[in-house]
């Protein structure tokens, strides 16, 4: 499988680049993809939820009330959660949600979302390229040259470049990111794949290693 190249400018170079079917073409698995996104949505849950439970609400531990007779709920101290501004039962605690997942499947995964955006024609090759200087207008003439303006878009490079990333750090539906920071969820969330020469090559060494 063959793309063409282009720059900045949004112009085709004349070169194209060789996609590994393996990788770019491969038979998507809905499930990995499942799996991979919600461990990586779990991951980023802080779990620092809380709520008061009867024995941490403060209050006095007298029986308000007789044992039988009232017509109602057994009627215990002022901290009881049957009475109003009591106690939650079975509240929400902190505690950890992240989930291990085999790197196979994460690996499938990230292959699925990139052979999907190949299906979906969504998938631009960039030549390799810097900016001189941080310029969030040099970004965006970038993304409009390539038809990426008006849609969610990620970028791939091989390596990290600060000029680029903070050229685009402003803006809302503006993605940036290295082949090592490169996630299931980040490509899908984008309608719109950018992939640097290189990160093309970086990509094909990792998943062939």
């Amino acid at each position: 499988m063959e793309l063409s190249v282009y720059n900045i400018e949004g112009k085709d170079t004349g070169r194209k680049v060789t996609l590994d079917e393996s990788i770019f073409g491969i038979e998507p698995n809905d499930h990995a993809i499942y799996l991979d996104v919600k461990q990586y949505m779990a991951n980023n849950r802080q779990g620092t939820h809380k709520s008061k439970e009867r024995s941490e609400v403060a209050g006095s531990t007298r029986k308000l009330g007789r044992q039988k007779g009232g017509g109602g709920a057994r009627p215990g101290d002022i901290k009881s959660p049957v009475r109003v501004g009591g106690g939650r039962i079975f509240g929400p605690v902190p505690r950890d949600y992240s989930f291990k997942l085999n790197k196979k499947v994460k690996q499938l995964a990230r292959k699925s979302a990139l052979s999907y955006k190949v299906q979906e024609n969504a998938l631009v090759i960039v030549e390799d390229f810097t900016f001189e200087a941080p310029k969030t207008k040099n970004y965006t003439d970038m993304l409009k040259n390539l038809k990426s303006d008006n849609k969610k878009s990620l970028l791939v490079l091989a390596d990290q470049n600060k000029n680029v990333y903070l050229s685009a750090r402003n803006l809302e539906k503006a993605d940036v990111a290295t082949v090592s920071e490169l996630s299931t969820y980040r490509i899908l969330n984008a309608k719109s794949l950018l992939l640097t020469e290189n990160a093309v090559a970086s990509l094909q060494a990792i998943f062939n290693a």
